[in-house]
């Protein structure tokens, strides 16, 4: 699974991920510059697959593409983050994890 944008008719889509994840549930950021996601790896989860229990990667990119990088690693599933999570000024991402302390990084602007 990856993330596509397309114009709001449907027209114009496009890949914005293609590497060794399935992207999941991506929430654009209040300003429109980047795009949050969840990722699990290929090779530990099935891309039809709604996992729980699984490590997840969130990962950050520029809306416009280029390589996404990871801000956060958690163990959880879908429900970490499938509600829109980004703060009003675009600085902070919240999301769940069942850890008792996620691996996380400062959320910076990515450029392309």
């Amino acid at each position: 699974m990856r993330v596509w944008r397309m114009k709001p008719d449907g027209s114009q889509q496009q890949p914005l991920t293609n590497d060794d994840f399935h992207d999941w549930f991506p929430h654009i950021s209040p300003d429109g510059k980047q795009v949050v996601f969840l990722s699990f790896l290929k090779d530990e989860v099935a891309s039809g697959d709604h996992p729980f229990y699984k490590h997840v990667y969130l990962r950050i990119m520029p809306i416009g593409g280029g390589k996404p990088k990871v801000i956060a690693y958690v163990y959880g599933g879908q429900g970490t983050i499938n509600t829109p999570s980004w703060s009003p000024d675009s600085k902070k991402v919240a999301f769940i994890s069942n850890s008792d302390q996620p691996d996380i990084s400062d959320i910076e602007a990515v450029e392309k």
